[in-house]
């Protein structure tokens, strides 16, 4: 007697889409220019990334991807460059366990070239040469964050 082979339904594959990208917040402080401080030496640039996510309705999330640039000559601030640059997206068939890299590494990801297009611009405009940020790697700077909070934890115990 043959037994009857249960069907299962494969799952469905992880699927994101991004329904929204805006700025914001965006904020470009010449300083160097308010002061009159013209220096013509190539300022020393700091990049610092922050990331952040919130749930929207349904299975739609708000991931933030904010960059702040500061640039110094002669440790004299030549200018300070803030953006908050947003994209919503509606993301379907990932495990819970798996959204919150999910949504930290891949959306970031898609929202990157975008910022850094930005940055180039509003640099450029407020009369410096384009500043073109280096591409990101969320997932070492993931990986670091967990690692960041991991220790704080183990201090605090």
């Amino acid at each position: 007697m043959a037994e009857k082979e249960e069907k299962k339904t494969p799952p469905k594959a992880p699927s994101m889409k991004c329904l929204h990208q805006y700025i914001r917040d965006l904020s470009f402080e010449n300083i160097a220019a308010q002061k009159n401080l013209g220096d013509s030496s190539s300022p020393e640039i700091n990049v610092q990334v922050n990331l952040d996510a919130r749930k929207g309705d349904s299975d739609n999330y708000e991931v933030i991807l904010k960059l702040t640039v500061n640039a110094d000559s002669n440790e004299k601030k030549v200018f300070l460059l803030e953006i908050d640059y947003a994209g919503v997206f509606h993301v379907e068939n990932v495990p819970e366990e798996q959204l919150h890299p999910f949504l930290m590494i891949e959306c970031p990801r898609m929202l990157f070239p975008f910022v850094r297009q930005i940055v180039r611009n509003t640099t450029a405009d407020g009369g410096y040469p384009p500043l073109n940020v280096d591409p990101i790697d969320f997932m070492a700077l993931y990986r670091s964050e967990l690692q960041r909070q991991a220790a704080e934890k183990a201090t605090v115990n």
